[in-house]
């Protein structure tokens, strides 16, 4: 019979590597562990970016009058770079062309009314059209 041969070092030479007696006898971790640990960090950096976000934006915005001054009342993209916006300031109606590092005065109005939003009948209808077109008889 052939006698067993331990799987771990004699007590006696620990002291001489201690890091790999420290390595054997320190327990493992789970797997369950690590991964809980991780998603709860990175939980952690998620609510604090979020956080920080919604207080950047409390703190930059416009206060008492200031914050009622100015609006934007329409814009529409005239070219890749460019739109022409019209902005509402008190009682008076700018349109401004507004381009990459310019912007500039177009014209100056009295406030005016805004005209009602199509209703989606009167939008153009894809879906309608396209079913009109299919129904109608073909000429042959």
């Amino acid at each position: 019979m052939v006698p067993a041969v331990p799987n771990r070092f004699p007590i006696a030479l620990a002291p001489l590597l201690p890091g790999l007696a420290h390595a054997q006898t320190a327990p493992s971790q789970d797997l369950g562990g690590s991964i809980f640990q991780l998603l709860f960090g990175l939980l952690v950096v998620i609510v604090v970016l979020i956080a920080s976000l919604w207080l950047l934006k409390r703190l930059s915005a416009p206060r008492g009058e200031a914050a009622g001054l100015m609006r934007v009342v329409a814009g529409t993209a005239v070219g890749a770079r460019e739109r022409v916006v019209i902005l509402e300031v008190g009682t008076t109606w700018l349109v401004l062309g507004v381009a990459p590092g310019r912007v500039t005065a177009l014209a100056e109005m009295p406030r005016g009314n805004l005209p009602a939003a199509p209703t989606p009948s009167q939008s153009k209808d894809f879906a309608g059209r396209l079913r009109q077109m299919l129904d109608r008889p073909h000429a042959s």
